[in-house]
């Protein structure tokens, strides 16, 4: 299949003008596959050849003004036509074919009750997989869009949708729509319905999952509401669309989708375990980040993919700022958790040999392949530090007319990065046009280091930095009392580079933290004095964001082999038992886990390293006996779970269904110790099976699938392989749920003899199963427990491989940069 080069679109843009799609989609005929047909009306602004997109099981029949077109013609995904000045109307009517790997109309089938749905994912150049389409972003049009479904199901769309007399369904008309902004979710849905602002809100999940959605419905929709209040009265330009309905569904590859209207959320989201209340914070996040994009994004959206960060960082910074303001009786501080751990995705992506600006040149965006490579770390997370830095530089009042602008000039049309700054540029008199190529389109991490001169009671401090970009940052100066408790002295607002150091009047501190309110993104190292200071006294820190910074920093010094892992972990022990904001203790303990004891320590040193997250664990157990903290007691039963060396244990907790003073065993907890007892071979098939009986819910399936492919027997993991490379027949959450099991840091020799077998199984998967199964593989199936140098020559030969796509390729690089640095770290 072709993809659509930037100088294709650009070309095709010139030529056409879209006007309307009529799409209709009968769900009707079978599992397989489904009937598309689409009526498309555009004119052509001078007589040319281009083409439309389509990836169909069968073409049956296009016409061009009434006159049929040869279907052989059809050049992979691409019909060409040869067109005169003028109006025309294209219709095209195929057979499509559904997908299991969340692109297209991907179906599923619940196995709790049989039920089946479907539901679009058109991002990027999928909407060909639905019906045919001048599938670009800056070819915008009305959509009118008609379903026949089966009888029973609810039909939902971007906009309203009502049963037709003949029991079809038909969406009201949209207003100019990017092409892969269209949507349908349909099935037996489950649904929450309300009103607000004068318009019609939903929520909507499968049947079997809504007892789990009515009990969080009031704080979904609480939170939705306040949201979409918190918006309007920051955005001069009214919600666009005529309805807001959210949809949890099956098998999601994303987070979610911001389809104008109707926003689709993976069904993760319906909790039906116990989580905490930092999840909760997540799933609020989400929801505020997918509205941001109902302006940014929907109403007004990139004109080519090298802008994608457009969208996603500003609702990135949108999503937290916006729950910390209409949520904050919810959730206090929603800064703290992006500090510690959306903020440290961006700091690795920007380390990897794969960076890229935020705002990358057009030119190294070429084609539609290499624009889905940039969905990253540096895209979400760096793009809005980069925001957030932004704010403080700007001020947020002029941050946001210049927002406002920028939604009244483009409004239900495209722009392009100049165009954003341009809009930015016209609300203040600072150079924005400078800061935006500093910030945008530079790659890498700066490195800010305090530097204290002075003596008595008279002090300076300068910041070093290893790097080109200007800050605006506080600094926070720390005074240690006897009974060991640090206190705040001042909050100094610092830009760096510095014009002349800054005074600090009074005895040396005992702690400096550069960027103490998180406000820039740099790396940070401290002073010999501070460090020292944070090492011994992190606990004593009295603000969570300030301790969410010093986090970061040890993460980073402990990665660029600053600080042994072993101290990092004796940090932990020291001060994570006393510390009181829940997502630093996940952070924290999830780095500890998954980084330091299965990738940092040698073999030798992770029975130390898991027992020392174990003596953790239990100190939080303690800590919670009370009931006080049930996030906090059920984040330190998962880790005791995780980090168990010996079966005992967790295997009565299993037995007796509930952990002594609480929680009992939900199914997240049954099938976590149950993937547990895998890895240390102290189950079996039976008690799989048995367990599937008890829950054979989807996620059932998926436990089931871990367990049995982290069984350490040989049999079990040619199995899991087989099934994993050697069929087409896993879904994509089926997929993700057996390579999860399949390698572990206790089976390393087991498993051995399938890390050379990996890269050619990888390729070929790629080739056959498309892009998203491709990084599925490349993040999930990929040794990453594999650490030797032989490994990772092995790796870096097999990336000259020519039939390995773009997806993969992208992943594997950056999992051998990752196991580079886990060799360094190592001092292998």
């Amino acid at each position: 299949m072709s993809v659509l080069t930037r100088d294709e679109a650009q070309t095709r843009a010139q030529l056409l003008d879209v006007h309307h799609y009529r799409v209709d989609l009968d769900l009707t005929t079978g599992d397989e596959t489904f009937h598309s047909q689409s009526v498309i009306r555009f004119t052509a602004r001078a007589a040319g050849d281009t083409f439309v997109d389509l990836k169909p099981e069968i073409l049956h029949s296009a016409t061009l003004d009434g006159e049929p077109l040869d279907t052989a013609a059809l050049d992979g995904n691409r019909l060409p036509l040869s067109l005169t000045e003028g109006e025309h109307e294209l219709s095209v009517t195929t057979t499509m074919r559904y997908s299991r790997t969340g692109e297209g109309m991907h179906r599923f089938t619940d196995p709790t009750d049989g039920e089946s749905y479907v539901y679009t994912q058109l991002f990027m150049e999928d909407v060909q997989r639905v019906f045919a389409a001048f599938d670009q972003p800056d070819l915008k049009a009305v959509f009118e869009l008609g379903v026949t479904a089966p009888e029973g199901w609810t039909v939902l769309s971007n906009g309203i949708t009502e049963q037709q007399p003949d029991g079809s369904w038909q969406a009201a008309p949209t207003p100019l729509l990017s092409t892969y902004f269209v949507c349908v979710a349909a099935g037996p849905w489950h649904s929450v319905r309300t009103e607000h602002a004068g318009l019609p809100f939903g929520i909507h999940c499968r049947r079997s999952l809504a007892p789990h959605l009515d009990a969080d419905a009031e704080e979904i929709l609480a939170v939705t509401k306040a949201c979409y209040d918190r918006y309007h009265e920051k955005f001069d330009e009214p919600y666009p669309f005529d309805s807001y309905d959210q949809a949890f569904v099956p098998e999601f590859n994303a987070g979610a989708m911001e389809n104008p209207g109707l926003v689709t959320f993976r069904d993760e989201f319906v909790f039906r375990s116990a989580v905490t209340v930092t999840e909760r914070q997540t799933r609020a996040m989400v929801i505020a980040h997918e509205m941001a994009h109902m302006w940014f994004g929907d109403l007004v959206t990139l004109r080519w993919w090298d802008d994608i960060w457009l969208n996603e960082s500003f609702a990135e910074y949108m999503g937290f700022q916006t729950v910390n303001e209409a949520c904050a009786d919810l959730f206090p501080d929603t800064w703290v958790d992006f500090g510690v751990t959306r903020k440290a995705w961006g700091y690795e992506a920007d380390q990897r040999p794969s960076t890229h600006p935020v705002a990358p040149d057009p030119e190294a965006v070429p084609d539609t392949a290499s624009a889905l490579l940039n969905f990253d770390g540096i895209s979400y997370a760096k793009g809005a530090s980069a925001l957030r830095q932004l704010v403080a530089w700007l001020g947020e009042k002029d941050f946001l007319a210049g927002i406002n602008i920028h939604f009244k000039r483009h409004k239900f049309g495209n722009a392009t990065l100049a165009d954003f700054i341009d809009n930015l540029a016209a609300a203040t008199d600072r150079d924005v046009h400078g800061w935006a190529e500093q910030w945008l389109r530079t790659t890498g991490v700066d490195t800010l280091t305090p530097r204290l001169d002075g003596e008595g009671t008279r002090w300076q401090l300068t910041v070093d930095r290893a790097g080109s970009r200007p800050h605006r940052i506080e600094a926070g100066v720390y005074d240690r009392h006897p009974d060991g408790e640090l206190t705040l002295r001042e909050r100094l607002a610092l830009d760096v580079p510095q014009a002349a150091p800054a005074e600090l009047p009074g005895p040396r501190p005992a702690l400096v933290t550069l960027n103490d309110g998180d406000l820039t993104y740099a790396k940070l190292r401290f002073d010999e004095v501070s460090e020292e200071t944070a090492l011994r006294g992190l606990s004593a820190v009295p603000d969570p964001l300030t301790r969410a910074v010093i986090w970061n920093a040890l993460r980073d010094m402990v990665r660029d082999g600053d600080l042994a892992p072993v101290e990092y972990l004796e940090t932990a022990r020291a001060h994570l038992p006393e510390e009181t904001e829940l997502s630093l203790v996940q952070g924290v303990l999830a780095f500890a886990r998954t980084q330091i004891a299965d990738r940092y320590v040698s073999a030798d040193e992770r029975p130390a390293a898991l027992a020392t997250i174990g003596e953790i664990a239990r100190a939080l157990l303690r800590r919670t006996e009370d009931g006080d903290a049930p996030g906090l007691r059920l984040t330190a039963v998962r880790t005791f779970v995780d980090s168990a060396t010996t079966p005992e244990k967790i295997a009565s907790w299993l037995e007796e269904g509930t952990v002594y003073g609480g929680p009992e065993l939900d199914p997240e907890l049954r099938w976590r110790i149950l993937a547990r007892l895998a890895v240390l071979g102290a189950t079996d098939e039976t008690a799989i099976a048995a367990e599937l009986e008890r829950d054979p819910s989807a996620t059932g399936q998926e436990g089931a699938a871990l367990c049995r492919s982290a069984l350490p027997d040989p049999a079990a993991k040619e199995a899991a392989w087989s099934a994993l490379f050697d069929t087409d027949d896993l879904s994509n959450y089926l997929f993700t749920a057996t390579a999860r099991g399949f390698w572990q840091p206790e089976q390393t020799e087991l498993v051995r003899e399938y890390v050379p077998r990996f890269y050619a199984a990888a390729t070929a998967l790629g080739a056959r199963r498309g892009p998203a199964m491709a990084e599925a593989a490349g993040r999930y199936a990929f040794p990453s427990y594999a650490i030797d140098a032989d490994s990772l020559a092995l790796g870096e030969s097999h990336l000259t491989a020519d039939t390995m796509i773009p997806a993969l390729r992208r992943k594997l690089v950056d999992q051998l940069d990752d196991l580079r640095r886990a060799l360094t770290v190592r001092g292998s």
